[in-house]
């Protein structure tokens, strides 16, 4: 916060900011009705009649009466990395992208609808990148109407966190009455620490396609043809499996980057290992052609997997969310 020499917090947004990356302190009630204060980073995202919108990085926009406010500025964005590659977020979402291509596609502006029968909300949701070309209420019904045509749940895919990710986009979703369903971390490392990791894998075999053990550990797939349809797509696709489907998982490799999915152990065999033994034999495989950086998307509810990540050196770059049209929409 700013603090001039007298000691006094100061108040230095005005509603010509909404965009930008803000830090904010307001006084408000707390324990026992003595006052407190509170403060809130993020981008500002709206400041209309009298209630300004700030979007967190986590994708939750605190709304703040005008009144309450005793101090604010504009903060720089948030400061880059200090461990993993390099990457914006614009090259990461396209990367991530085509790791999970639809069967069908089409633009809509820079926006790009995707639609693969209902598997996976990411080749099921529109990538937004971008502009739309056409007023956002008017993108949006285009969107719901092209998912309804083909019997599917409308969703925009949005990112918040880093440096061009789409805090207002989200902000003006959940002020259209679309509702933010689930939430997930894109995270980066370098290849070679995943590669080096000290696990047991030569038990696992390394495939361009997934047979029906690989499938029926994946467990979300009620279609199983068009899901390996789906699942080969990308630029070079690897599926791992341990002993009939024991510990599975999938990897993409595309340029520098290799991404990482679909890792999943028996519940009976959880703990020992098996995940990072599976990442380990894809993430050599993907060095032998060539790519140098790892990326994966968790969902943030998975603690579990979060926890493996981290002790596997990922560090979160942005997250992702996907906003599903609601009644209000």
């Amino acid at each position: 916060m700013e603090i001039t020499a007298g000691g006094l917090l100061e108040i230095r947004i005005t509603p010509a900011d909404v965009g930008k990356r803000v830090s904010v302190r307001r006084l408000r009630e707390g324990v026992g009705g003595s006052p407190a204060f509170t403060d809130a980073v993020g981008v500002l995202t709206s400041w209309t009649g009298g209630v300004l919108t700030i979007t967190r990085k986590d994708g939750v926009s605190v709304h703040i009466p005008e009144s309450s406010l005793v101090a604010g500025k504009v903060v720089p964005a948030a400061p880059a990395r200090r461990r993993g590659p390099a990457a914006s977020f614009e090259e990461l979402a396209r990367v991530t992208a085509r790791a999970w291509q639809p069967l069908e596609s089409e633009p809509l502006g820079d926006w790009t609808l995707r639609a693969a029968g209902g598997f996976t909300r990411r080749a099921n949701s529109v990538l937004a990148l971008g502009d739309p070309g056409i007023p956002l209420d008017e993108a949006l019904a285009r969107v719901t109407d092209w998912y309804a045509r083909r019997d599917l749940p409308a969703y925009v895919q949005a990112a918040t966190g880093s440096a061009g990710t789409q805090e207002v986009l989200c902000a003006e979703l959940e002020r259209r009455g679309w509702v933010n369903e689930v939430s997930a971390e894109v995270r980066t490392a370098g290849l070679a620490p995943v590669a080096d990791q000290d696990a047991e894998v030569s038990g696992i075999r390394l495939t361009r396609e997934p047979d029906e053990a690989w499938l029926g550990r994946y467990g979300k797939v009620r279609d199983p043809e068009l899901a390996r349809r789906m699942l080969v797509e990308g630029p070079s696709v690897w599926f791992a499996s341990l002993d009939g489907g024991l510990a599975i998982g999938r990897c993409v490799v595309d340029g520098r980057w290799a991404g990482f999915g679909a890792v999943t152990v028996d519940p009976e065999q959880r703990r020992r290992g098996l995940a990072t033994a599976v990442m380990t034999a894809l993430a050599r495989r993907a060095l032998e052609e060539g790519a140098s950086a790892a990326w994966l998307q968790v969902e943030t509810d998975n603690p579990a997997a979060r926890a493996l990540y981290d002790g596997m050196g990922f560090a979160t770059h942005h997250a992702y969310h996907h906003f599903r049209a609601g009644a209000g929409a």
